[in-house]
């Protein structure tokens, strides 16, 4: 196949890509096991705050006995900014990590850099459960390095799975990550309350080394399954793409199908390959950033599309909810376990999130986001609204009712499609890249997140109590606007398709978009209905030099 010798294509746009079987669909689903120990990980440190033996560890504090006066209790705490660091640093360290990604993503491949990113989140893990007062050093250094093989993972595995994923069900397949992030917090809920009321360190030290599992799991199954096939062509191996192609695909090499869908995937690239050339290392990333910021199709649009929409991901404020929701919900005073409501809205948040496998190829992605963001922006406010006017037991009762509510809208709305979405709206030539710094985006203002709620919050600090939800609810009605005038409907569109869709049409008319030829027959075919042999011999030798 070198050369271009006989790569069947075809100007059939409903034939760019193979049939496939359930096989195929088990090895794209695995991939989304990576948000298990990604949930966990922020999952686990959410109870850890709140449990007595790491705050005496770590502060040196006495823990109060059951007769102790209410001030000495609330007194019981790790400082303010001590949290903010410990919750914070994992934050930094993914916003690293996924920069970094981006380029191993382009160097070494997917697959290889996500496996890379579960060793790196090893070596975090163990120096974390080796943690232990009064000093945070050990802790910190061991999230700072969890953190940066989170980064690695989050980011590219995200770009593995919408690359490797049947576009009929890619939103399915993509939204399965954030289930799994889903069932790594509930897992952490479940290992935290389980050991709440040990008297030694295992109170701590279990849950945090149980998630060295999840890596373990994810690094393992991942060597016995294929690289991207779009990252081979990326680097101008066609033949080893197609092979791959044909894995994913369960399909013979030889397949017609096989064949013509790797025919769009090489004309598409040999397409934005002349809109963005190869370059240099430091021109690779400014790619990133060319064109014009009124150009809706431009990478840059591209790229503050993808890190403004994981921004506003974050802030619908739900990670306060499973970062901070344990404390918080002990400093209401109203609440005899916190730890079991904390469990609780964990348990909403799993079984809220598979709805959204089925609405966003049933609706799309557009909808989701705009009515998901309606629905968290009334929530928070009633939320605010009877947590101001009234601390008593049933309104507090009330307001966890309504976090639950909040947090079925996030499950089955903007936490899946956030991801669905960064996951197809870059090219081939940036799209490492553009994941990368999506992700990035997210983790940092996850971590701006992480140090400033101790301080809204914190009963030492701010005190804001049920106040905080107006901030996060006038914040969510900036993610309905936000929405409506800037999501593009990607559903049902090959990662092709939806660079031809964002070139021709606009946020608020792209629901009616239809492909209406091929990359393939724009870039040339053969009277003999292959591509032409010139494309594929480019593609593969500008490959060898990225």
């Amino acid at each position: 196949m070198p050369g271009g010798a006989g790569i069947m294509a075809t100007a059939d746009t409903s034939r760019i890509e193979a049939p496939v079987n359930a096989k195929a669909y088990l090895m794209c689903a695995f991939a989304s096991f990576g948000g298990i120990f990604f949930g966990y990980d922020s999952g686990w440190v959410n109870s850890v705050l709140a449990m007595n033996i790491p705050i005496n560890q770590y502060t040196g504090m006495a823990i109060p006995a059951s007769t102790a006066s209410d001030d000495v209790k609330n007194a019981f705490v790790i400082p303010a900014w001590e949290q903010s660091l410990i919750v914070s640093i994992l934050s930094a360290g993914t916003f690293f990590g996924a920069i970094i990604a981006g380029d191993l993503a382009d160097w070494f491949g997917r697959r290889v850099t996500v496996i890379v990113g579960c060793v790196v989140f090893l070596v975090g893990a163990i120096l974390e459960t080796a943690s232990a007062g009064p000093g945070l050093g050990l802790m910190v250094v061991g999230r700072l390095i969890a953190g940066f093989g989170v980064g690695f993972v989050s980011a590219i595995i995200i770009l593995y799975m919408s690359e490797i994923a049947p576009k009929s069900v890619r939103g399915a397949i993509v939204s399965g990550y954030q289930f799994c992030i889903t069932i790594g917090l509930l897992l952490a809920a479940c290992v935290t309350y389980a050991t709440q009321d040990r008297l030694d360190t295992g109170s701590y030290r279990i849950p945090i080394a149980v998630q060295m599992l999840w890596s373990l799991i994810l690094g393992g199954g991942l060597m016995f399954l294929p690289e991207s096939p779009r990252y081979f062509v990326k680097r101008g191996k066609i033949d080893r793409a197609a092979d791959t192609l044909a894995t994913l695909r369960s399909q013979p090499r030889e397949s017609e199908y096989v064949q013509q869908e790797l025919a769009e995937i090489i004309a598409n690239h040999e397409y934005e390959l002349k809109l963005t050339p190869s370059s240099s290392w430091f021109g690779s990333w400014m790619n990133c950033f060319k064109g014009s910021l009124f150009n809706p199709n431009s990478n840059l649009r591209r790229t503050i599309l993808g890190t403004s929409l994981q921004m506003m991901q974050q802030w619908t404020g739900i990670n306060f909810i499973f970062y901070f929701g344990t404390s918080f919900f002990k400093s209401l005073g109203t609440i005899s376990n916190p730890f079991l409501i904390s469990l609780v809205t964990t348990l909403v948040n799993v079984l809220s999130t598979p709805l959204s496998f089925w609405t966003v190829e049933r609706f799309g992605r557009r909808p989701l986001l705009i009515y998901g963001a309606a629905g968290m922006c009334i929530c928070e406010f009633i939320v605010a609204i009877v947590g101001t006017a009234s601390s008593t037991a049933p309104a507090t009762s009330a307001g966890i009712a309504f976090i639950c509510i909040y947090i079925f809208f996030f499950a089955s709305t903007w936490g899946p499609g956030a991801w669905v979405v960064i996951g197809e709206i870059f090219p081939l030539p940036i799209r490492a890249r553009g994941v990368a710094l999506s992700t990035a985006s997210n983790w940092l203002w996850n971590c701006i997140i992480a140090v400033i709620t101790p301080y809204l919050v914190g009963t030492d600090k701010g005190n804001l109590g049920a106040k905080v939800f107006f901030l996060w609810g006038s914040l969510c009605a900036c993610c309905f606007v936000y929405a409506y005038f800037l999501i593009y409907e990607t559903k049902g569109l090959s990662l092709e398709q939806v660079d031809k869709m964002m070139e021709e049409t606009t946020p608020l008319t792209s629901r009616g978009w239809k492909p209406h030829t091929t990359f393939a027959a724009e870039m040339g075919l053969t009277d003999k209905g292959t591509l032409a042999p010139e494309i594929v011999e480019d593609v593969e030798r500008k490959g060898s030099v990225v």
